[in-house]
């Protein structure tokens, strides 16, 4: 497996093309409390599978999450999806993250990855997706975007899947609207107002929270602190992303804060003109106290 490294100051970050166009690690190297993963580290199975399951981080196109019974329906016609994921009968996360991905360029502080899909299984649609990434030392900043290849309109989406480091004190700051409940296998069933135990404008630990759920109102903005390391990193993504999916497994040592286009199971009520993308940025700085 050939990793792409970027360098900026004390901020290292190591791509995977190969393994689904995903990250393998974001590091703060040196000395002090601050060093160490921004992100969860890919495991040598991880690279060595040629997937972006259980990396740092692995871009979802060109749908987020899942998609119920693989029955996509859109402007009327219906669609059968295979399903992609180990032991989820419901396909998920798009084809993206389970793909070689070619590089189109790189250099000491930036790459741009591309992965064009054909539609002769996976996604029913033709598609070209683009990563970018560029490193400097405040932090790094990821370019996504989706082109429709077809002479038709398609349903399209974006998003991506960081997996931060978590302990008992981390703390997630985000404003949000409201969140769709799920049933018990992780299908958006209703949409309710934002409960107070999920509500973190004020900032609260994530922790046992127990999440897996898709939110709306989103401003785009979102903070992540590590108290004990005395580092935040400001999440913040453009127009293209107004969606959040928040994921804490029990009794792990990450989480997730994801931003994505549309919300889970609705990439049927999207709309990508023939020939047209869908583009958007998203951000990660990091400070320190």
């Amino acid at each position: 497996m050939k990793l792409l490294s970027l360098q900026a100051g004390r901020l290292s970050v190591d791509l995977a093309p190969e393994a689904g166009g995903s990250i393998a690690r974001f590091v703060m190297g040196g000395e002090g409390r601050a060093a160490g993963d921004v992100l969860r580290p890919a495991t040598e199975a991880a690279l060595a599978s040629g997937t972006g399951m259980d990396t740092a981080c692995y871009p979802l196109v060109p749908f987020s999450n899942r998609i119920a019974n693989g029955r996509l329906v859109f402007d009327g016609e219906e669609f059968g999806l295979a399903a992609n994921w180990p032991g989820v009968r419901h396909p998920l996360h798009g084809d993206g993250w389970s793909h070689a991905w070619t590089v189109a360029g790189h250099d000491t502080r930036s790459a741009e990855l591309i992965y064009e899909h054909g539609g002769l299984s996976g996604w029913p649609f033709r598609y070209r997706a683009r990563q970018t990434f560029v490193l400097d030392e405040a932090g790094l900043v990821i370019g996504k975007s989706i082109e429709n290849l077809e002479d038709r309109d398609v349903p399209a989406g974006l998003g991506l899947h960081p997996f931060f480091p978590c302990d008992h004190e981390t703390e997630l700051t985000c404003r949000l609207g409201g969140v769709w409940q799920t049933d018990a296998e992780v299908l958006p069933v209703k949409h309710v107002p934002l409960p107070p135990a999920w509500d973190f404008s004020r900032g609260r630990r994530v922790a046992g929270l127990g999440l897996d759920h898709c939110f709306d109102g989103w401003d785009g903005r979102a903070t992540i602190a590590w108290p004990r390391r005395g580092m935040r990193l400001e999440l913040s993504a453009t127009e293209a992303f107004r969606h959040l999916v928040i994921y804490v497994p029990d009794s792990q040592t990450f989480f997730c804060v994801e931003p994505v286009s549309h919300a889970n199971g609705a990439v049927g009520r999207t709309r990508l003109a023939a020939g047209a993308t869908l583009a958007g940025e998203i951000a990660f700085r990091l400070s320190f106290s």
